[in-house]
């Protein structure tokens, strides 16, 4: 396209609605209830939100790095004391989640220098093999034979059972 238009060439087509003139001093209704509507719904609401915004701006929440107090173990618990037996058994089940997750963060490491190192496996993988092993078998030795429904209390005792059979098992050898 060249520079220098020829603008009387290319004229602007006429508009094909006229343009309204004003023939009445009256306001227009519509305006009238817009600007009523913008400053007596509209702008509290918008200066409300706004200022939740900046209250949660400052204070922000990430529920996902929530922090729980730890709380006494199930056999610190009174007898009686229900809300400890409850505090308990939710941070066992807090506890078991987390040993859940590092298990599987553990085995999706080992899958991976699997699949990284193809072949070569066996000898440069073998320490994410010796780790993924103790974490199961920690794992196993705290939440194994729970079942399910395992809770707190079923925890508590087969560890229980777990420590008097080794302290029978070390003085059959002392003997």
């Amino acid at each position: 396209m060249p520079e220098d238009r020829d603008w009387e060439a290319y004229k602007v087509p006429p508009t094909r609605t006229p343009v309204s003139e004003r023939t009445t001093s009256v306001p227009n209704p519509i305006t009238f209830v817009q600007t009523v509507f913008n400053y007596v719904v509209d702008a509290p609401v918008t200066f409300v939100r706004e200022w939740i915004e900046r209250q949660q701006a400052k204070n922000k929440f990430y529920y996902y790095h929530q922090k729980f107090r730890r709380v006494p173990d199930l056999s610190e618990c009174l007898e009686g004391d229900y809300l400890c037996f409850f505090e308990a058994e939710a941070q066992w089940r807090r506890d078991r989640m987390v040993d859940q997750e590092i298990v599987e963060i553990v085995r999706e490491r080992l899958g991976a220098c699997r699949q990284r190192e193809g072949p070569n496996q066996f000898q440069n993988c073998a320490k994410e093999v010796e780790q993924l092993a103790q974490v199961t078998k920690a794992y196993q030795d705290r939440y194994g034979d729970l079942g399910v429904h395992g809770n707190a209390r079923t925890c508590l005792m087969k560890q229980k059972h777990r420590m008097m059979e080794e302290r029978k098992a070390q003085a059959n050898a002392s003997q």
